[in-house]
């Protein structure tokens, strides 16, 4: 099922996501990090992409890095990153 989001004016603009590999890596992360919680990956990106910005502030400046892990340590530390800022999905 392909769930449409919309953003809404809580949202933190996502600058660096007009390349596509980082598009895709975020992507990525989004859909893993909801597969690890058990929940769908339009809930993930609300809690990403909300005020506390892991998406536009951690995930996308970080893509360099994260991008050469693998799957477990990047969910893993988006994992830690959400529970250092207080942000639940």
């Amino acid at each position: 099922m392909v769930e449409t989001i919309l953003p809404d004016s809580r949202h933190t603009p996502l600058t660096g996501l007009d390349n596509p590999a980082i598009l895709e890596f975020a992507v990525f992360c989004i859909e893993n990090v909801a597969e690890a919680l058990g929940t769908s990956s339009g809930t993930v990106y609300r809690a990403l992409s909300g005020d506390d910005g892991i998406l536009s502030q951690y995930i996308v400046p970080s893509y360099d890095v994260l991008h050469t892990q693998g799957k477990e340590y990047i969910v893993d530390d988006i994992l830690e990153v959400m529970k250092e800022r207080g942000v639940s999905a």
